[in-house]
């Protein structure tokens, strides 16, 4: 059945929302997009048909215009950024106003009650706020992006992957295969409304384990420097990131040692019916981050 209605993707130039949106413009759907700034990332949407509007979802005026003749939102709140409990609040009352029929949100698989990161905790919080609001809602909550392998340059610089994750395990899942679920969800939203979905890649690794894949896969030794969660803080304060970012991701990283990020499951593929990519097809098709 044709899909009516235009979707407003927010964030439309991180990693999920630049699959999300070539996903939604080969079936056709019409596709308006928020951003932050008006750049050569957004010129790109542009030349998909995609309606680019500027703003912040800390403006409730902004959202209320962004979100004007929309359907269906794709909501994802920046990990990096404070303040998504008051920016949920302008997005709930905009989108009540605006009519808007169904929310894909993106939240963390950390997101619970008592996390003891900051963020993980308002992110749970802003999944109950999005409950109570009316508006037909699903949730995504994905381990850690396969992508964490490219956040940084040391594997091509140094050929090292520096990470605070101990020896806990997780299932890398790619944004590709997040973006295949969530243009899924927001096509077909009844069958998925009220439902939360924790989102995972097919094996869990070890990253010494994910090191020694990239070893083979590249062709040259790349060592796990597994670093502990406060030397982490000592080098991400001296790169200048925000403390609210480094409080997250301290936590989570404990989370993971604690086994929080463990376990796989049938989600991707019982949703788009297909399965989600694997470690070495994500090395491969993304070799260029990595020499």
């Amino acid at each position: 059945m044709e899909y009516q209605g235009k979707v407003l993707v927010t964030g439309a130039t991180g990693y999920t929302a630049s699959q999300v949106i070539p996903g939604l413009r080969e079936r056709g759907v019409a596709v308006r997009a928020l951003v932050h700034k008006i750049d050569e990332r957004s010129a790109k949407l542009e030349q998909l048909g995609v309606e680019v509007v500027q703003g912040d979802l800390l403006d409730f005026h902004a959202v209320s215009r962004a979100l004007q003749g929309i359907r269906s939102v794709y909501y994802i709140y920046p990990i990096l950024t404070p303040g998504i409990l008051t920016g949920t609040a302008y997005f709930i009352q905009a989108a009540r106003e605006a009519g808007v029929r169904n929310v894909v949100n993106m939240s963390q698989i950390s997101a619970r009650r008592d996390a003891k990161s900051n963020a993980a905790q308002d992110h749970w919080m802003a999944e109950r706020m999005l409950d109570l609001s009316g508006l037909e809602v699903t949730h995504i909550r994905p381990t850690f992006f396969a992508e964490w392998l490219i956040y940084s340059d040391s594997i091509k610089a140094q050929d090292k992957v520096v990470l605070p994750f101990g020896e806990g395990r997780y299932a890398p899942i790619a944004a590709e295969d997040q973006g295949r679920v969530i243009v899924s969800l927001l096509l077909d939203s009844a069958k998925h409304a009220s439902k939360i979905y924790p989102l995972f890649g097919p094996v869990e690794y070890k990253v010494q384990e994910l090191a020694d894949i990239l070893s083979e896969e590249l062709g040259r030794p790349i060592v796990y420097d597994a670093i502990s969660i406060e030397t982490y803080q000592q080098q991400a304060a001296a790169l200048g990131y925000h403390p609210h970012f480094i409080q997250h991701i301290s936590n989570v990283a404990q989370d993971c040692r604690d086994g929080l990020f463990a376990g796989t499951n049938t989600a991707v593929q019982d949703i788009t019916g297909r399965e989600p990519m694997g470690i070495r097809e994500f090395i491969r098709k993304n070799r260029s981050y990595f020499e």
